[in-house]
């Protein structure tokens, strides 16, 4: 792990600024810089999904990191500290925060912010990381049919100045990460359990268009959800394999 990089990229538009960070990465971009776009055109969520965003109203940014003393195994770690490090920030900002598993985040039962974690390997190890965040700020209106989008202006009735968010989010993903180099890997997986949206609460979800009632009891070793099922059945699923029913 170097030290962090202060330089911050912004480009007006850009397909994808994950897309323009692996870029970077073929050219040793250092470790901490930060590709912040007004707009993507091809803007991506987990699975192939959209990221909607107005022109210059939010945070459309990734961060370059290289946790080479990660292993591959481990990998589910940056989606949670990532997650802890939008969380931080959000919670100085507003109450209601939570992580929607697997690294969604929520205020109440509205999403806020969206996060896209791509790794390359080398050996058994991570080799280099880039963290797409996707943070409603200025937005106040969407028109797509996501079912819950909210932003921080919507709550707050303030404008935020885009880069100065970034550059805070970035110190707060550092804080979080460097807890790596200490092993202090039991801080990171109890702080994200803590947070967790639904932990513990009975609430109904979706299977293969099957709905059931269970509660969220665990995270696994490589990030899978923990339910326990009214029948007292733990089951585990990855992500994608399940569907929180909101609403």
């Amino acid at each position: 792990m170097s030290g962090k990089a202060k330089n911050i990229i912004v480009v007006n538009e850009v397909e994808s600024t994950n897309n323009y960070a692996n870029q970077l990465i073929l050219s040793n971009a250092v470790e901490g810089t930060v590709v912040l776009a007004q707009y993507q055109s091809k803007g991506r969520g987990q699975i192939g999904n959209r990221w909607e965003s107005e022109a210059g109203k939010n945070m459309l940014a990734s961060i370059i990191l290289y946790p080479n003393t990660l292993s591959a195994a481990k990998q589910f770690t940056i989606a949670k500290f990532v997650s802890l490090a939008l969380a931080d920030f959000l919670r100085n900002e507003i109450d209601g925060i939570s992580i929607k598993w697997p690294n969604d985040i929520y205020v109440g039962n509205k999403k806020i912010a969206g996060i896209l974690i791509e790794n390359s390997i080398k050996g058994s190890n991570l080799f280099a990381s880039v963290l797409g965040i996707g943070l409603n700020l200025n937005q106040e209106y969407f028109l797509s049919d996501a079912p819950n989008p909210i932003s921080l202006k919507q709550i707050t009735g303030k404008n935020y100045k885009i880069e100065s968010v970034a550059s805070e989010i970035r110190e707060l993903i550092f804080y979080w990460y460097k807890k790596i180099e200490t092993n202090n890997f039991a801080e990171i997986d109890s702080a994200y359990f803590s947070q967790l949206f639904r932990k513990r609460e009975w609430k109904m979800y979706s299977k293969e268009e099957t709905l059931f009632e269970a509660k969220i009891i665990g995270i696994g070793e490589f990030g899978q959800l923990q339910l326990e099922k009214r029948d007292g059945t733990v089951e585990e699923f990855m992500f994608k394999e399940l569907e929180f029913v909101i609403g």
